[in-house]
């Protein structure tokens, strides 16, 4: 993956984060879905099903090739959050969790991989701190369908 980083946001404090909510955070680089990729996850996850790791068998298998697990798609969402977003002068920031997981389309090996993102919502939490839902979608280049779309949360604390 390239390392330029393309319509990265800035925000500097709890204010600038709330009056982000409706801002569209533009796309991220592309990342490649390769069988080496699967395999890796599949083994860190113990997920070994032939649908993601028999590539002999999947070519005749519904889908026609492997496809990498909705779980590992989903993970990407963490690859893809900072390219989208930016803190600076940030003390502290969490993963609160995430709403609302969807997987609409199949992502066959081979595929490339980008995430979109929008910042949804944005509220005050105890502490001076704010809490962000941004929506991650990720595109699957050539599909009209995203292989993932995820509502992720964060907590985040400034100086």
């Amino acid at each position: 993956m390239s390392t330029a980083i393309y319509n990265t946001a800035y925000f500097d404090s709890v204010a600038s984060v709330l009056a982000a909510v409706g801002t569209e955070l533009g796309a991220t680089d592309w990342v490649s879905v390769t069988q080496e990729r699967i395999n890796t996850f599949a083994d860190a996850t113990g997920d070994h099903q032939w649908i993601h790791v028999d590539p002999e068998r999947a070519r005749t298998g519904p889908f026609g090739a492997c496809v990498a697990h909705g779980y590992l798609t989903l993970s990407l969402a963490n690859l893809f959050l900072p390219e989208l977003v930016s803190y600076q002068r940030l003390k502290l920031g969490v993963n609160y969790g995430c709403d609302k997981v969807r997987f609409p389309a199949l992502v066959r090996v081979g595929s490339r991989l980008r995430g979109r993102g929008l910042v949804l919502a944005a509220e005050p939490v105890k502490g001076d701190g704010v809490q962000v839902t941004v929506r991650v979608s990720v595109e699957i280049e050539g599909m009209d369908k995203p292989g993932c779309v995820v509502d992720t949360i964060s907590r985040l604390y400034f100086e």
